[in-house]
């Protein structure tokens, strides 16, 4: 099993999902994924929990916050300076959304702005390393920015977190490979021209499963809609999908198991 303890700077650490309906979101990724939530009982913690799958951690859930309307999940990427990062972010052209906070004894964060739109964190461990298993189903595998502006998001990324990148092509579209290393810690490719006008740059969560239409399946009897059905990639078959609540998410039947 792809069990995790803990994450080098630079390696997208943690996923978790903001929602217009706690409730009922824990409800479906429980009937589809078989997680279970588990809300922390604490008034201080605004209504946060943790998605788990046999015992471990795989992912957050949280209610939608500062305003926003829209449910989605949020990628987390980790860093040794929570605080140096921010600046970073600041001195590369990024807004700062959430300025360096500690939660609890679990670690510190931030949330961004980059320029390209985009929005992610930052999470500089504390008890809370990040998601305790990874690649398998069913948890988290590939972090995907999807942007509507390649070149200035893939310098903005370089510059903040170290990341090198490498162009591919794969079917005609060209896609990002990013790296810390050797191992591609994460993808980007350029927004297609069927995105609804006004779809910000957002990141893609990649969701590994055993069984890509049974998942799709029972993700639809759950209320799900679906977006792109059984689409061939070179890691695997894919579906992109969104949640009752209008979070949108992608599966994947992987080849391999990292």
């Amino acid at each position: 099993m792809s069990q995790r303890s803990g994450y080098d700077p630079g390696i997208p650490c943690w996923v978790d999902l903001s929602s217009t309906d706690v409730d009922a979101a824990a409800r479906f990724y429980g009937e589809v994924f078989g997680w279970q939530a588990d809300m922390i009982d604490d008034p201080a913690a605004g209504g946060y929990g943790v998605f788990h799958y046999e015992g471990k951690q795989v992912a957050g859930l949280g209610p939608v916050m500062g305003g926003e309307t829209t449910s989605s999940w949020n990628t987390f990427i980790a860093t040794d300076d929570v605080a140096a990062l921010a600046e970073r972010v600041r001195n590369t052209g990024g807004t700062v959304i959430m300025d360096p906070m500690p939660i609890f004894e679990e670690g510190s964060m931030t949330v961004f702005r980059a320029p390209d739109g985009s929005h992610a964190a930052a999470w500089q461990a504390g008890n809370h390393h990040g998601a305790e298993l990874v690649n398998e189903p069913v948890s988290f595998c590939w972090n995907e920015l999807i942007t509507r502006d390649p070149a200035v998001a893939g310098r903005f990324y370089s510059a903040v977190f170290g990341w090198r990148a490498e162009p591919l092509e794969m079917g005609g579209v060209k896609y990002v490979e990013w790296h810390v290393g050797e191992p591609a810690i994460a993808g980007m490719m350029e927004m297609a021209v069927d995105y609804p006008p006004g779809t910000p740059s957002f990141w893609m969560t990649y969701f590994a499963v055993a069984d890509l239409d049974a998942t799709t399946a029972a993700a639809e009897r759950a209320g799900a809609r679906v977006r792109v059905r059984g689409m061939d990639a070179p890691p695997g078959l894919f579906s992109m999908l969104t949640d009752p609540q209008g979070a949108v998410f992608s599966v994947i039947q992987l080849n391999e198991i990292a």
